[in-house]
């Protein structure tokens, strides 16, 4: 209970250094360079799972309070993009394993799943059953992760001019408490039906199609107010940074440094996927970045409700990315690694 205290102080302090000094996203980039710092520095520290979740779920409430009728026939439209996100998928794996195995020496098990652009529990779950490092995954996919969601901040506001400080919704106040209850319904029955039914990403997922379904039928005519958007930023970010608990030096040196390379190597092919359907006029440059970017499903989310784009866009490729990922990438493992000992 103690470290947990620890942990929200933590985070709290990285929120106001960050309004502080007018940085953007104070409630999503606060808590992670925080509580990294923190770690680096040796601090103990722990989340609590179930609140991370319940704040994912919000999350999805937003996501589909956004949608609407001409909103879902538009995404018929998405399948020349959405065709290119296996491709995307298949050039990530292609590039990072002999990334992962020959320039940085890790195992085969290890080195596809640190790859493999995937929730981080699945990757885990996955690499640990092939033998893979599991705390080497953690941290690469967490590193993973925090790079894409700090680096794409101050690429949207140095090229697109984007205002980062607009706030992510209504405030409470002016949403009646119907309309809140509702929110609620949506968030917590969708999740655990969702999560009952083994549907991966259940706490963003579960509360997204239950939230959509209501907004469709005219009864969930807001979106969560600003002020749990905020806190829904905060515990995510909180949750990123303190992945790197109890990090050492020596995994500073390999797993933390590796997984900066791959960083570089997945900022470019997202670019390059990126500037293709911007030439062939598939796509807004900007939602288009946000749909490619290998960054985690939640992260994606606040970034594209802070921005304002086109929710079903960016939501539909993170959920094909996941779906490709978790579905393929056991089979595809299998494939490669009985190839390459024959």
């Amino acid at each position: 209970m103690i470290q947990i205290f620890i942990t929200y102080a933590i985070a709290g302090s990285g929120v106001a250094v960050f309004l502080a000094l007018g940085l953007p996203l104070p409630w999503l980039l606060g808590p992670i360079f925080a509580c990294l710092f923190a770690a680096l520095a040796g601090v103990r520290m722990r989340g609590n799972r179930l609140v991370n979740d319940a704040m994912r779920s919000v999350l999805g409430v937003a996501v589909g309070a956004t949608f609407t009728t001409a909103l879902l026939v538009s995404m018929a439209a998405m399948w020349p993009t959405l065709l290119m996100i296996p491709v995307m998928v298949a050039c990530i794996g292609a590039i990072g394993v002999p990334y992962f195995q020959r320039v940085w020496g890790f195992n085969f098990a290890t080195s596809y799943y640190s790859a493999m652009p995937g929730g981080l529990q699945d990757m885990l779950a996955f690499g640990e059953e092939a033998g893979g490092d599991v705390r080497a995954l953690s941290l690469i996919h967490a590193t993973r992760v925090m790079v894409i969601v700090v680096a794409l901040p101050f690429i949207l506001q140095g090229y697109w001019d984007v205002d980062l400080s607009n706030p992510p919704g209504a405030p409470v106040k002016s949403i009646a408490v119907s309309q809140l209850l509702l929110m609620v319904f949506c968030g917590i029955v969708g999740w655990r039906v969702a999560k009952a039914l083994g549907m991966f990403g259940s706490s963003i997922l579960g509360p997204l199609i239950l939230a959509a379904i209501m907004a469709l039928l005219g009864i969930l005519q807001h979106r969560p107010p600003a002020e749990a958007i905020w806190m829904a930023q905060f515990f995510i970010g909180m949750t990123v940074g303190t992945k790197y608990a109890g990090v050492t030096m020596q995994e500073v040196r390999t797993d933390v440094t590796a997984a900066l390379g791959f960083c570089l190597i997945l900022i470019v092919l997202t670019f390059v996927f990126a500037e293709a359907i911007h030439l062939a006029n598939l796509a807004p440059p900007l939602e288009t970045l946000l749909a490619f970017a290998p960054g985690g499903q939640a992260e994606m989310t606040v970034l594209a409700l802070i921005v304002g784009a086109d929710m079903a866009f960016v939501i539909a490729h993170h959920v094909l990315r996941i779906f490709v990922v978790i579905l393929g990438a056991p089979v595809a493992a299998r494939l490669w690694d009985s190839k390459h000992r024959d």
